[in-house]
């Protein structure tokens, strides 16, 4: 698998921003080939329509057939990439690229919803239990204060998932890190849900998108 599909044309980028398809290709890069009937019980479609939709991940690239587990009915599809990364500044060099990188930016969002609805801490560890969560910041940053930080967190991501790679209690961590510039508003006082906040933190990495200005 390659590491990433750079992509430059928002057309593309439009493409894998359809909420199923998106869905599909985050299931084949984080738990490996499967076939469209696999898939379409994983995200309660019909095998009809998540054939359409990996053929049309194919077509862009995104996928292809897996020639070395065929099934004998139906195609067994594999993720050709395991990020999928675009240029915020090429793209925003048009209205059709600037809606196509907030709509996978809302994806990457609905993802993070998943992920914690589907969490159920009971059916965890109290090893677990006490590092799953989320941490939120507001600080004061210039634009290479930010660039600077994302490449540390993601550098620092890498190293702490190689090392621990062969743990026996490892397993898979969905990951998400993202900045955001605010516009100044004065000097609000924090209320209920809008100030900065924090719970226990993820410790690994996830394998869906990536959109890091790069």
């Amino acid at each position: 698998m390659e590491e990433s599909y750079e992509i430059s044309d928002p057309r593309v980028l439009k493409v894998v921003a359809h909420p199923l398809r998106v869905r599909l290709l985050g299931l084949l890069r984080g738990d490996g080939p499967a076939t469209a009937s696999e898939l379409g019980r994983a995200v309660g479609e019909s095998s009809g329509s998540t054939s359409y939709h990996l053929r049309e991940l194919a077509k862009y690239g995104f996928i292809e057939e897996d020639p070395a587990r065929r099934d004998g009915r139906e195609r067994r599809w594999r993720a050709r990439h395991r990020y999928t990364s675009w240029d915020n500044l090429r793209m925003s060099a048009t209205p059709e690229g600037v809606e196509a990188v907030r709509i996978m930016h809302l994806r990457q969002v609905e993802a993070l919803a998943r992920a914690v609805e589907e969490y159920d801490g009971s059916s965890w560890s109290d090893d677990w239990v006490e590092v799953a969560g989320l941490s939120d910041h507001l600080v004061s940053l210039p634009p290479a204060g930010l660039r600077e930080l994302e490449q540390r967190v993601d550098d620092l991501v890498r190293e702490v998932a190689e090392r621990y790679a062969d743990a026996p209690d490892a397993a898979p961590v969905h990951l998400w890190a993202g900045g955001f510039p605010r516009a100044a508003t004065g000097d609000l006082p924090d209320v209920a849900g809008e100030g900065p906040s924090r719970t226990a933190r993820k410790d690994s990495r996830t394998t869906w998108q990536r959109g890091d200005g790069r």
